[in-house]
């Protein structure tokens, strides 16, 4: 949960599992550029792994298993590689429930418009959700 903070009481985190850490990262530097327009919200983008706790939030399978069913590997210091980091996280804090509401909104249809692209475009999305790549 996000922490308290009493000039933007309101806050929401959402995370968004992809198939792959390119993705992942392609979808984060898309949404990113924009800025938020008021000042009354703020956001901040950052890729996790499946296993930073992200599971109960965002109802995963608590297996630990990433979309493509392989666990994610952990390097020399424990910390999960980049490589691993699939899942889309963004954090809003707003002054009210509405302001949130929102810029919510607007994200979610920005994050549809990233994921229309991903889906008709990039070879990675069609070999995924079809188990072939279409020619």
């Amino acid at each position: 949960m996000a922490d308290a903070d009493p000039e933007f009481p309101c806050s929401l985190v959402i995370s968004i599992p992809l198939p792959t850490h390119r993705l992942a990262s392609s979808a984060l530097q898309a949404l990113q550029v924009d800025a938020e327009l008021s000042p009354l919200v703020r956001r901040s983008f950052s890729l996790a792994s499946l296993d930073d706790g992200e599971d109960t939030r965002t109802n995963l399978p608590l297996d630990g298993q990433a979309p493509n069913g392989n666990a994610p590997t952990k390097g020399v210091n424990g910390n999960v590689s980049n490589n691993e980091k699939t899942v889309l996280r963004t954090e809003y804090k707003a002054t009210t429930n509405r302001m949130l509401r929102v810029s919510v909104n607007g994200f979610l249809e920005s994050m549809g418009l990233v994921l229309g692209i991903m889906q008709e475009l990039d070879v990675d999305v069609l070999a995924e959700g079809t188990g072939q790549i279409e020619h």
